[in-house]
């Protein structure tokens, strides 16, 4: 159970998150300082930079629980799972507690890391980061079945299905009307793409 504090911390996280994305949307990216997100979330900037380092972290608030499923999903393995099954359960698991990959922000963050080269850096950056962090578990629970050239080129292909499916579901006009379906579909074409790893 989450405390009173806790609560109201998160609260506030969201609430610099949800400033920033409406200042993006109206202002753009470039032209919205922090001093200003800070201000329409009704915060000091001071406290700003307690939650965030700056504003291209705040456009990936997810990254580090989806890293954190899929160690956990790795952790909580059973004796038949094979590497790519915990993959696929940690999206599943991910998809499960929320739709961050299937909401506004999503949809924003995909825009500017196309078009924003700051944005873009991170947005590379957050997903080696992931790659490298899920490898490194992966291999060490199944060391007789993946060497670590193996286990970063299995989690680099999960990670590029899932972020190549979002590239276009998060484009299709009507994208963010049914995030629970639009989940679905990724799962299903990361499956797919990964199908090669599950027949083997």
């Amino acid at each position: 159970m989450t405390s009173h504090r806790e609560r109201k911390r998160e609260r506030t996280r969201q609430a610099i998150i949800d400033a920033a994305a409406n200042l993006f949307e109206r202002r753009g990216y470039e032209g919205t300082t922090i001093a200003e997100i800070a201000d329409a979330a009704e915060i000091g900037t001071r406290t700003f930079f307690s939650y965030f380092a700056s504003k291209e972290e705040l456009l990936f608030p997810e990254s580090d629980a989806r890293i954190a499923a899929a160690v956990a999903a790795i952790e909580a393995r059973e004796p038949a799972d094979r590497p790519v099954d915990l993959l696929l359960q940690a999206l599943q698991d991910v998809n499960e507690t929320n739709t961050e990959m299937a909401s506004p922000m999503a949809r924003l963050r995909m825009r500017l890391t196309q078009s924003v080269p700051a944005v873009r850096g991170r947005a590379l950056q957050e997903q080696l980061d992931a790659q490298l962090e899920i490898a490194r578990h992966l291999q060490a629970a199944f060391p007789d079945e993946l060497d670590a050239v193996q286990a970063a080129a299995m989690v680099g292909a999960f990670i590029g299905a899932v972020t190549g499916a979002l590239q276009v579901l998060l484009a299709e006009r009507d994208a963010l009307t049914d995030p629970q379906r639009l989940q679905q579909r990724m799962q299903e074409a990361t499956e797919m793409a990964l199908r090669p790893f599950l027949d083997g």
